[in-house]
C-alpha cells in the first residue's frame, strides 16, 4: 500500500486540523466507528463540516446550525461523497466523535477507536466512490494498528443506541466487508 501513516497522520488526506482532540489515555487503537454527517443535513459538498470540526462554525449559515452552536465534536477522518478523504485528528489521537458510547462492555469508545465520518445521511445511499475509499483507508488503518480487525468496526448506532443512529440504514455493511475481505 503506498498511502501510509506518519505520526498518526494519513500521507494522502486533505489535512484540517482540529483542535477537538486530546492524547488516548492508552495508545490503543482497536476499533473503528462509522458514522454519517451533512450540515445542513442532506446538503452536501459545503464547508461546514470542516468549520464544525475546526470549532469555527459560521452559525449564521443555516438556521439548523444554532442548534450544534459551540459544540466541540471531532472525528478523525470524513469520506466526501465525490471520495475525498479529509483528516482532522491524528489517529494516535482522541477525537471527539463518539461521546456518550459502549462496546464490548468498554465505555468512552473514543479511548481505543477511530472515528470515520462519510458524508451522507441514514437515508442516502453512498457513493462508489465512498465505499472504495473507505476499503483503501481500512486497509492502511488495519496494517498500522494490528489489534484492528474486522470484528472490531461497528457504526455509531451499535455504540450509542438509543441517541444515535448513523451511519443508518442506507450504509450497505455487507458491501463494504466483503469488498474489505476481497482486498484483506
Amino acid at each position: 500500500m503506498d498511502t501510509q501513516l506518519k505520526s498518526g497522520w494519513h500521507q494522502g488526506a486533505r489535512l484540517c486540523p482540529s483542535p477537538h482532540f486530546n492524547p488516548r489515555p492508552n495508545n490503543e487503537v482497536s476499533g473503528l466507528v462509522i458514522h454519517n454527517i451533512s450540515l445542513p443535513a442532506g446538503c452536501y459538498g459545503l464547508p461546514h463540516i470542516d468549520g464544525l470540526f475546526q470549532g469555527c462554525l459560521a452559525v449564521d449559515a443555516d438556521p439548523s446550525f444554532a442548534d450544534i452552536a459551540g459544540l466541540e465534536v471531532s472525528a478523525h477522518f470524513l469520506i466526501r461523497r465525490d471520495g475525498e478523504l479529509v483528516q482532522y485528528v491524528s489517529c494516535d489521537d482522541r477525537a471527539w466523535h463518539a461521546g456518550v458510547s459502549c462496546f464490548n462492555g468498554r465505555e468512552g469508545c473514543n479511548d481505543f477507536t477511530i472515528g470515520i465520518e462519510m458524508e451522507g445521511t441514514d437515508s442516502d445511499p453512498y457513493t462508489d466512490a465512498q465505499y472504495r475509499e473507505l476499503v483503501q483507508l481500512t486497509l492502511v488503518l488495519f496494517a498500522q494498528y494490528p489489534m484492528l480487525n474486522q470484528a472490531n468496526i461497528v457504526g455509531h448506532c451499535d455504540i450509542a443506541p438509543g441517541r444515535k443512529t448513523d451511519p443508518g440504514d442506507s450504509f450497505d455493511w455487507q458491501r463494504y466487508l466483503t469488498a474489505l475481505s476481497a482486498k484483506s
